[in-house]
C-alpha cells in the first residue's frame, strides 16, 4: 500500500524553532521586522520582511521533492537568487547568520 503525500508541505516544530531563533536575533539587531509563513502543496515558505508592506527580503523554503537531489532547504534572496541550498536547515541558514555578524560590528 502506498503512502499518500500530505495535501500541503509545512515546517515541523523543530524546523520552526531553528528559523525563529535566527529571526529573533535579527529582529534584536534591527535587521528584520516581520515574517509570513505559507504552506503550499509543493513548498513551505518562511518569508522575512524589513517592513510589512514590501516584498520579502529573504525566503526560507522547504521542498521535500528535492530531498534526494540538492537538498530540500533553500534560502532565496529578494531578487530570486538562491543564496544557499542543502539538506541541513542549520547549515543553510548560516548564509543569513553571516549578515547578523556584519550588522553587529
Amino acid at each position: 500500500m502506498r503512502e499518500t503525500p500530505p495535501a500541503q508541505v509545512a515546517f515541523h516544530r523543530t524546523e520552526l524553532s531553528v528559523i525563529l531563533s535566527l529571526y529573533g536575533r535579527m529582529v534584536a539587531a534591527g535587521e528584520w521586522r516581520d515574517y509570513g509563513i505559507s504552506s503550499l502543496r509543493e513548498v513551505a515558505v518562511f518569508s522575512v520582511f524589513r517592513r510589512t508592506a514590501e516584498n520579502p527580503l529573504y525566503r526560507i523554503e522547504k521542498r521535500p521533492k528535492l530531498r534526494g537531489r540538492q537538498g530540500m532547504y533553500a534560502v532565496i534572496g529578494m531578487d530570486g537568487q538562491i543564496l544557499r541550498r542543502g539538506h541541513d536547515l542549520k547549515t543553510v541558514l548560516r548564509v543569513l547568520e553571516r549578515k547578523l555578524i556584519r550588522a553587529v560590528e
